[in-house]
């Protein structure tokens, strides 16, 4: 869908390998901020109208977002249906995290909304969904014909996944509800856990999520990669430290999130509270 230089927009914090893909394929990544003071929502629909160009060929989105653990809503996703429409346009969503939806929302995907048959590529895997990253076993979902048949020219280039990965992932979708529903209870339990412990530091600034199991925090701190480096050479409490992902490397723009961390909480609820202890000692000794 897309030739060398041509461009695609990404609403940024995102996943940091968009950007190896991009580069990789000769396609410029042209992003838009997405602000911690606003949840990280969809940014005003004008901005992308700002950055679309003749060689615009796409939008994309990750939904629920990593590292941001937003949610779009219906209304945001027919908004950008409008644009990719009104544009001739692809809206690809990456939606690798749909079962991770939170406080009762509801996981909106782009193939539910009618206006995109033609332009609308979903994104997925079992990675997430089923703990099989290791199976390396994903696929696209498209009604674009078009689109579709050149999908299956690369595929066949690059010969398929390995056999054992195709037939574990096949018997993963006889996965129960049941196990769903208790992911997302300890999910839910976690989270809850982690922003109450994060609102008590002075300081932090956090976005509640509603989706995947990542948020991004902001700390009283100028740059969250020297505070990493101290945090594990020159810090610990009783011979533990913490290990935190500096946010930076999630936009495109420069010197953007430079105080921000990506937390992932898929830990057990006490191992998330003595994290966040250990955390909080630290910006009590924290320099800069």
């Amino acid at each position: 869908i897309m030739d060398t230089d041509d461009e695609i927009i990404i609403p940024e914090p995102f996943y940091a390998n968009y950007n190896g893909f991009s580069t990789a394929s000769g396609v410029k990544v042209v992003p838009v901020i997405s602000k911690i003071e606003d949840n990280f929502a969809l940014p005003p629909i004008e901005e992308f109208e700002k950055l679309i160009t003749s060689k615009t060929k796409a939008i994309l989105i990750c939904n629920p977002g990593n590292p941001t653990g937003y949610l779009y809503s219906k209304e945001e996703i027919q908004k950008l249906a409008k644009i990719v429409k009104k544009h001739d346009l692809f809206l690809i969503a990456d939606e690798v995290y749909r079962e991770f939806a939170y406080d009762g929302h509801k996981h909106y995907s782009i193939l539910e909304e009618d206006s995109l048959v033609e332009n609308a590529i979903v994104i997925d895997s079992v990675s997430k969904r089923y703990s099989m990253c290791g199976a390396r076993i994903g696929y696209l979902v498209s009604k674009n014909k078009e689109f579709i048949k050149t999908a299956l020219k690369f595929a066949q280039a690059r010969l398929s996944p390995p056999t054992l990965a195709q037939i574990a992932s096949e018997a993963a979708l006889d996965t129960p509800q049941s196990y769903f529903d208790d992911v997302i209870d300890e999910y839910v339990e976690r989270r809850n856990v982690l922003i109450s412990e994060l609102n008590k530091i002075e300081g932090i600034k956090v976005a509640k999520p509603n989706g995947a199991f990542y948020c991004i925090a902001e700390l009283p701190i100028e740059n969250a990669d020297h505070f990493a480096q101290w945090l594990l050479e020159k810090f610990d409490v009783n011979g533990e430290t913490v290990m935190v992902a500096p946010a930076a490397g999630f936009y495109s723009s420069p010197n953007v999130g430079m105080n921000q961390i990506r937390i992932a909480y898929v830990l057990k609820k006490e191992s998330l509270i003595t994290a966040v202890n250990i955390l909080k000692e630290a910006l009590k000794h924290y320099k800069g």
